[in-house]
């Protein structure tokens, strides 16, 4: 079973949205990846949270508490957190 990636946005970060695209291409193009669930916090919602992790920028995406990526995304960056998220599991 795949490890569940935490991924901190906040509503109208137009690199978020960025992402989900992202996100939803690699989908398409690997199936293997609609395993990894994404639990999506939005850090003007859940503000005490996201104060208890360690990050600035969004969107930040952690697997099993590891932060593995903070700020503009990249198709290559999120292909790293599903690969991440499979690894192992």
């Amino acid at each position: 079973m795949a490890k569940e990636v935490l991924m901190m946005v906040m509503a109208g970060c137009p690199h978020c949205r960025n992402a989900f695209e992202m996100m939803d291409t690699l989908r398409q193009e690997h199936p293997e990846y609609a395993a990894v669930k994404v639990k999506i916090v939005d850090e003007t919602i859940e503000k005490d949270f996201a104060a208890s992790l360690d990050y600035y920028y969004v969107p930040t995406f952690f697997v099993e508490g590891k932060k593995l990526h903070e700020g503009r995304p990249t198709l290559e960056v999120v292909e790293a957190v599903f690969k991440a998220a499979l690894a192992n599991s």
